[in-house]
């Protein structure tokens, strides 16, 4: 798959956001920045899974950048594997491949199929 889709929290502000980061990118939340580096489905005839590798790095304002996780988090077990953090929680709720655009039901000519 190529986009992992994520979950987070922030303890603070109680504001929870869904963030989509294609995978070998990154994306924010809050002061954390989240590399994605693999996302996994499992297929439609077996248990429901997604999982995610993830690199999470927190900027703090006077200190220097720290990794706080590295690993993969399941969309099933999210205890399993978490980010042990005061601030924020972090989890994988899915993981997809872009959306294509649905071919159009006209035909050349303008009229409807």
């Amino acid at each position: 798959m190529k986009i992992a889709v994520l979950g987070g929290l922030d303890k603070v502000t109680g504001r929870v956001s869904t963030v989509e980061i294609a995978v070998g990118q990154t994306g924010r939340f809050g002061q954390l920045t989240v590399a994605a580096r693999a996302c996994r489905k499992t297929t439609p005839i077996e248990e429901p899974e997604s999982a995610a590798f993830l690199d999470i790095v927190e900027a703090k304002p006077d200190d220097p950048a720290a990794k706080v996780f590295t690993g993969w988090m399941f969309a099933s077990s999210p205890a399993l594997s978490a980010m042990e953090d005061p601030v924020y929680d972090v989890w994988v709720v899915d993981c997809k491949n872009p959306a294509t655009k649905a071919p159009s039901s006209k035909l050349p000519s303008g009229k409807p199929q």
